[in-house]
């Protein structure tokens, strides 16, 4: 699995319209074979960055990046930012997925 967090450092005038300027790069995105999750979080620390956590499988995120929608968002949102989105991207090998926190041991 491919998993990736990226950490989006929005403009404060367009902060609380972010969701919406990205929902079509989410739906397409969401909607792409090997799309295991996409989904965004606002920082409580600071409520101008948005943090997108994503995972695909093994094979799928190439496409992604290479997608007509990929490349689109990246238009929509080089003007929405202060910098460059701060990324972790990582392979998980053998994952496929969450796990359960075993520490809280709720069922």
């Amino acid at each position: 699995m491919i998993f990736i967090v990226v950490k989006f450092p929005v403009k404060p005038e367009f902060s609380d319209e972010w969701p919406s300027r990205v929902e079509a790069f989410t739906r397409a995105t969401r909607s792409e074979p090997g799309n295991l999750w996409f989904e965004w979080s606002r920082s409580v620390e600071d409520p101008n960055t948005y943090v997108l956590v994503e995972a695909f499988q093994d094979d799928a995120a190439e496409a992604h990046v290479n997608s007509d929608h990929f490349r689109a968002a990246i238009e929509t949102m080089r003007p929405l930012v202060q910098r460059a989105p701060d990324i972790v991207s990582t392979t998980i090998a053998g994952s496929t997925g969450w796990s359960r926190m075993a520490e809280l041991g709720i069922d």
